[in-house]
């Protein structure tokens, strides 16, 4: 699609939510190449990690930070409980399990599972097809306590069951 394109909100907000779904159902196939192929635009793009306090630049970036997701939840599954949005941002809150398998935030591969709640949103520039930028929140004290092991993983949210 081109910036010409012109889109009606009800368009723009459908063309959103397939390129989301289509988003992280790459993500739990784990085709990182697929993703940032598929849903991302090629320009302009970040993502920002927001317990992290970090943001990263570029397609580069974005690969970097899919890189080290799949290499620490590899067998990752994002499920998702509630949908809102508007016209250039969709967000998404669910639920993250997976296998600690790599070193992250300086707790070394554990082998524990672990789940935990989530918050994306995911930001849309002129092409509702095209991610500009995810950024996501999550309890990381939470996480990094299930990776050490003093904490299970938790499978009932505030909000109920994920869909």
């Amino acid at each position: 699609m081109t910036a010409t394109t012109t889109w009606t909100d009800a368009e723009r907000i459908a063309k959103q939510r397939e390129t989301v779904n289509l988003h992280i159902s790459l993500e739990n196939a784990q085709q990182q190449d697929r993703v940032l192929e598929e849903t991302f635009a090629t320009e302009g793009v970040f993502y920002d990690v927001v317990p992290g306090v970090t943001h990263l630049e570029g397609l580069e970036g974005v690969a970097g930070f899919y890189e080290m997701l799949f290499a620490v939840l590899p067998d990752i599954h994002i499920s998702i409980s509630h949908e809102y949005d508007v016209p250039g941002c969709s967000v998404r809150e669910g639920v993250v399990t997976g296998t600690h398998s790599a070193e992250f935030a300086g707790v070394p591969a554990s082998g524990k599972p672990v789940s935990f709640a989530f918050c994306g949103l995911y930001l849309f520039g002129d092409d509702p097809t095209r991610l500009v930028a995810e950024r996501a929140y999550w309890d990381n004290d939470g996480l990094i306590k299930q990776m050490r092991g003093e904490e299970v993983p938790t499978t009932e949210m505030p909000w109920g069951d994920p869909a």
